[in-house]
């Protein structure tokens, strides 16, 4: 009778203790993230201001939002900018990280180098890239000047805002590559071995190996830049405010000024569930092609 007990006394006992360390995870998520999202499920049917009792609405938000040229407008620059930031982002991190992981002196040095712009505060980030790409002074424009380019007005075009958007993107992108590092070191040195031995040159091994075995990594960080890239909106808060026009208006910023420049709550969180809806349309759509390009290894 004892033996059987003792048993079911310590699962007990480490059933609590789960409880116990696991209860501040889970009563922060029902406080400050499932309560809101509850709570913007139902604001997202009314018209508040913050001033004045919240009055029900019904679908008039949803309505107002299906028929709003500037939301749809936001949409097409937040898919633009998350498009265009996660390729170069994921494309440029993953060179890097290639030539990081190459064995060469100070190599630890460098690391550094390349991971310390993620650790920057946004607004200094936003205020270094502003000078950057200033069209009269700029350090890009300056270089494209001596080889006798014409640099383009960068944040103040709007056909050149959004493209200095995604080169501001890659700045803190290292952890990116901390990520790819580790994918990369975890790819067997025999694979590369019996590639070289079968005549395979440094472009058919990477295409051959380093890229099916690092497919996994890179479906990740397609995924999480992705959602990252669809809610991002206080890096261009500062640089452009949306302009120059609507040319920069995300949807994240078209969230932010309903919500608190008009203090028009119940639109801001209609809008809220269309970003949600977005994120989660464009995740399945990236699940769905995986299966034709990620490769995974089964021991």
């Amino acid at each position: 009778m004892t033996a059987v007990s003792a048993p079911s006394t310590l699962a007990r006992r480490e059933a609590r203790r789960f409880h116990l360390f696991v209860s501040p995870w889970v009563i922060g998520f029902v406080l400050f993230s499932a309560g809101p999202i509850l709570g913007a499920i139902v604001l997202s049917f009314m018209d508040w201001n913050l001033l004045q009792p919240p009055k029900w609405v019904g679908f008039a938000n949803y309505v107002r939002m299906v028929n709003d040229p500037e939301f749809w407008e936001s949409i097409g620059n937040t898919v633009e900018y998350g498009v265009g930031s996660v390729a170069l982002g994921v494309t440029f991190t993953l060179l890097l990280a290639l030539l990081l992981n190459q064995p060469l002196r100070l190599q630890g040095l460098f690391r550094t180098v390349m991971y310390l712009p993620s650790v920057v505060s946004g607004l200094a980030t936003a205020l270094l890239w502003l000078n950057i790409l200033h069209p009269d002074y700029g350090l890009i424009n300056k270089v494209l000047a001596s080889f006798g380019i014409q640099g383009p007005g960068w944040l103040a075009s709007q056909e050149w805002a959004i493209p200095g958007l995604v080169l501001m993107s890659v700045w803190g992108a290292g952890n990116t590559i901390v990520i790819y590092l580790a994918g990369l070191q975890g790819i067997p040195k025999t694979l590369y071995e019996a590639a070289e031995i079968d005549g395979a040159g440094w472009w058919r091994r990477f295409w051959s190996v380093t890229v099916p075995m690092m497919s996994p990594v890179i479906f990740f960080n397609v995924v999480t830049g992705f959602i990252a890239a669809l809610q991002s909106y206080v890096l261009i808060l500062v640089m452009t405010e949306g302009g120059p026009g609507n040319a920069t208006m995300v949807l994240g910023l078209y969230i932010y000024r309903h919500a608190f420049v008009y203090f028009d709550m119940g639109y801001a969180a209609t809008l809220s569930w269309a970003m949600f809806v977005l994120v989660i349309a464009v995740t399945a759509i990236q699940f769905s092609l995986a299966r034709r390009w990620v490769h995974y290894e089964f021991k």
